[in-house]
């Protein structure tokens, strides 16, 4: 399962990345098998709604977290002008805790996501296991 990751280069400006989160570990109930990640553990969950029309100025995540939208449209903006966007079902890993950061916008809303914060032990490299 393939996620996109913003994070801080070595020019500590944000760029986008691909992740590959491996799912190594399956389950059967009733007939069908279910092909799982491992574990990942949260230190935070946090509900937040941002109002339509919302337009951040630059800067760095809170913390490291998995974004998932649970209903609207948003668009970040990284260094050169990249932009991505999400929408309800969809989740990415913010990544970028220090340097410029990010713009963020509201896209059609108000959008309402689920912050999965990491804890600070998190390494990425867990997820290809």
């Amino acid at each position: 399962m393939k996620l996109t990751r913003f994070h801080e280069n070595e020019h500590h400006v944000s760029v986008f990345s691909e992740i590959e989160v491996a799912l190594p570990h399956s389950r059967s109930d009733a007939g069908w098998t279910f092909h799982l990640s491992s574990a990942i553990g949260a230190a935070n969950v946090l509900f937040v709604e941002l109002p339509v029309g919302l337009d951040q100025d630059w800067h760095p995540a809170p913390t490291r977290q998995f974004v998932v939208v649970l209903s609207g449209r948003l668009q970040v903006e990284v260094a050169g002008g990249e932009r991505r966007e999400w929408g309800a079902g969809e989740v990415f890993l913010a990544d970028d805790t220090a340097g410029q950061g990010h713009l963020t916008r509201v896209l059609d809303g108000p959008a309402r996501l689920m912050f999965v914060c990491l804890p600070d032990d998190f390494a990425l490299a867990n997820l290809s296991i």
